[in-house]
């Protein structure tokens, strides 16, 4: 149960709502619970709630000028002018916090193939939770 419930925070907190997934696998490392396993599981469901935004971009744009459209047009708009510049590579910085969602649903807009999507986000998901995995570990 432990186990799904980080898969669940990963995953909103990759979504364009607010949640701190880094937190609760920090917490539960502390606690004991096997290291490698939740940084598995924390980066799958990561990965999965960034395919969720990706999926928006390709499908929901045509949308975007309602009021109810998750994403504010000036974000969008910033997205995919990064996105536009410095292409997928960009996906690299899905981690990080204010324009990581953005960027993933940018990708999406600009209809970035789900392969390489889920390869680029994977890494570097993976990346930031090893790096709180080591925090949480004190090995850094």
């Amino acid at each position: 149960m432990v186990y799904l419930g980080l898969f669940l925070i990963a995953f909103v907190a990759a979504t364009l709502l607010p949640a701190q997934s880094e937190a609760a696998l920090a917490g539960l490392i502390v606690q004991g619970y096997a290291p490698w396993l939740l940084v598995a599981v924390a980066t799958a469901g990561n990965v999965l709630g960034s395919t969720v935004n990706w999926w928006l971009g390709r499908e929901l744009t045509r949308f975007g000028d309602r009021r109810w459209f998750p994403v504010k047009p000036a974000h969008l708009a910033r997205a995919q002018a990064w996105y536009g510049r410095y292409g997928r590579w960009s996906l690299l910085l899905s981690w990080a916090p204010v324009i990581g969602d953005p960027l993933t649903l940018a990708a999406g807009v600009m209809r970035e193939p789900l392969r390489v999507f889920v390869v680029l986000v994977g890494i570097a998901k993976l990346v930031r939770y090893l790096v709180v995995a080591a925090i949480a570990l004190r090995w850094v």
